[in-house]
């Protein structure tokens, strides 16, 4: 009957022929990818379709406590001039920078620390580079301690760049460390890495950080990643939530707590307020409920807990969601925290 049907009309009209067969096969064409997850466009869509048929799996956290923070201190930076760094830690720590540190000398000891010995203090990475870097400045800090921390590579070496891209040293990597044994026997995390770009001549790009890295004393590393909030919230990417990655795929689930960093401008406080007291911020699609879902692996939260099971695709960035994970606040964790998957 079909077959009937095609022939008379192509005997009818062959471009009206064409142009049907065609329609046909488009049309077969984007059932079949969205059938397999592939966007399709909207006009193909049923009216009644929901953009996703199964609820977005769920990644479930364990909480451990990170007893460091580190983040850029105010003023100017240069490589000549120095830059400023501001340490939060909840022990006390030693705080080591190694200005002009090979990219590979810090691979090779990040790698050691998973499988060979652990490096837990300020001697054990000195010797895990191999004085493959100029300078190494070490400052004590203290508990609770927020005071700016300024370093400098010395005058006298006459380094004022590290040369053109791509380059082979890192112009400052910041390393935390806990400074009594009975502490690295308390905490599951030794040590705190910290890769930080430093303007000079050859590369004017502003002080910026450029990677982290927690180690564990199970020879763990993990690498923390900012969270990314809706538009509204005026693009904060240091909500109390922030994630890491595992370097191991068989790694177990945890969250970890990282320690307070002081704000500077009020309403900022008043937001980090807000997620201690589970307030949150409203969802970018219900506009109702409050934001407790992060995307993943775009990292965006943006949605709430009823909304996140009706999305197949992020609603900031439309990448594919895999997994997501909820943010918990309680009064009883008064630090920031960060996730890890």
């Amino acid at each position: 009957m079909a077959a009937v049907f095609l022939v008379t009309l192509y005997e009818y009209s062959p471009l009206f022929y064409i142009s049907v067969v065609s329609l046909c096969f488009v049309v077969t064409a984007a059932m079949v990818l969205g059938w397999f997850g592939f966007d399709v466009p909207v006009i193909l869509r049923s009216s009644d379709e929901t953009e996703s048929i199964l609820p977005t799996p769920e990644k479930q956290m364990v909480q451990v406590t990170n007893p460091f923070a580190l983040e850029m201190g105010s003023g100017p930076a240069s490589v000549p001039d120095g830059v400023s760094v501001r340490p939060c830690c909840l022990e006390p720590c030693v705080l080591s920078c190694f200005w002009g540190c090979e990219v590979s000398a810090l691979q090779r000891t990040l790698q050691a620390h998973q499988h060979g010995p652990r490096h837990s203090t300020p001697q054990h990475f000195q010797e895990a580079l191999h004085l493959c870097y100029h300078h190494c400045q070490s400052f004590h800090i203290c508990s609770e301690d927020r005071e700016e921390r300024w370093t400098q590579i010395p005058t006298d070496l006459g380094i004022t760049d590290f040369g053109l891209l791509p380059r082979q040293r890192y112009p400052l990597v910041a390393v935390l460390t806990l400074a009594e044994p009975e502490a690295r026997d308390t905490y599951n995390i030794v040590a705190s890495v910290t890769v930080i770009h430093v303007p000079d001549n050859k590369y004017s790009l502003s002080a910026r950080v450029l990677f982290q890295y927690l180690l564990t004393s199970q020879g763990n590393m993990y690498e923390l990643k900012p969270l990314f909030m809706s538009a509204d919230s005026r693009g904060l990417s240091r909500p109390p939530e922030s994630e890491q990655q595992p370097s191991e795929a068989n790694e177990e689930d945890s969250k970890v707590e990282q320690s307070p960093v002081l704000e500077e401008e009020e309403e900022e406080e008043q937001e980090e307020e807000g997620w201690s007291e589970g307030k949150g911020r409203d969802c970018v699609v219900c506009q109702n409920a409050a934001v407790n879902r992060v995307l993943l692996p775009c990292r965006h939260a943006c949605v709430c807990d009823s909304c996140v099971s009706h999305f197949q695709h992020c609603p900031i960035c439309r990448a594919f969601v895999l997994e997501s994970f909820t943010l918990t606040q309680g009064a009883a964790a008064q630090h920031s925290t960060t996730e890890c998957y």
